[in-house]
C-alpha cells in the first residue's frame, strides 16, 4: 500500500474532508459516557463526511444512527477507525442498494479491542511515562521547562500520529474495499468481522 497524505483522491472525499475529521476527533474523549462511551464523539467527527456523502436527509440520518452505536477506542488512535469508516461510507454511498451497512459497524467493532490494547500500551504505558519522567525531573529542580517538556513530549506524538492515522485509515479502507470487491471476498470478510 503506497501511503500519501498529499495527492489525488479519486472518490468524493478529499484531503480537506479528512482534515475536518482529524480536527473533530480531538474532543472525542470529552463526549465519553457510561452508556455508549465515545459514540457521540465518533459521530461528531464523521459528520462532515456524512453530510457530503448523503445529500438526502433520510440517508444522512440513517448514517448518523449507524455511528451512534456503542464505540470505545484509545482516543489517540481514534482517527484510524474514523478513516476506515469514512472510506466504507464512501463505498456505501456509491452503491446504496447492494452495500451491507452492517459491515461498517462490524469492522469498527472488530478494530475496537485490538486498537485499544495497542494504543493504551503506547500512549499510557510508554509515551506518558517517558514524558512524565522528563518533566518531573526538571520540575523537581524548579525549572519551568518541566511542565513544558512534559506537554510537548506527550502531545507532539499524540497529534502527529492522530493526523497521519486519519489518512492511513482512509487509504487502508479504500484500497482494501477495492481489492475485496474485485476478488469477490467482500462477503467472507464481512462475515468474519461480524463473528469477531
Amino acid at each position: 500500500m503506497s501511503f500519501k497524505i498529499h495527492g489525488e483522491y479519486k472518490g468524493v472525499i478529499t484531503k480537506k474532508d479528512l482534515q475536518k475529521v482529524f480536527w473533530r476527533s480531538i474532543p472525542m474523549e470529552h463526549a465519553w459516557n457510561y452508556e455508549r462511551m465515545m459514540h457521540s464523539g465518533f459521530c461528531f467527527a464523521m459528520l462532515p463526511i456524512l453530510r457530503k456523502l448523503y445529500p438526502k436527509k433520510e440517508d444522512y440520518i440513517e448514517a448518523m444512527q449507524r455511528h451512534m452505536e456503542l464505540y470505545n477506542v484509545t482516543p489517540y488512535i481514534s482517527t484510524l477507525p474514523l478513516g476506515i469508516a469514512a472510506a466504507m461510507e464512501e463505498k456505501r454511498a456509491e452503491d446504496v442498494e447492494n452495500f451491507d451497512t452492517e459491515s461498517i459497524t462490524n469492522v469498527k467493532t472488530a478494530f475496537m479491542g485490538p486498537l485499544s490494547g495497542i494504543g493504551d500500551s503506547i500512549y499510557w504505558g510508554t509515551i506518558r511515562v517517558i514524558a512524565m519522567g522528563i518533566g518531573t525531573s526538571l520540575a523537581i529542580k524548579g525549572s519551568i521547562l518541566g511542565p513544558i517538556l512534559f506537554w510537548l513530549c506527550f502531545n507532539i506524538p499524540n497529534f502527529g500520529f492522530r493526523y497521519l492515522l486519519t489518512f492511513i485509515g482512509y487509504q487502508f479502507g479504500a484500497e482494501t474495499m477495492d481489492r475485496l470487491e474485485k476478488t469477490g471476498l467482500m462477503s467472507k470478510v464481512m462475515q468474519a468481522a461480524s463473528i469477531l
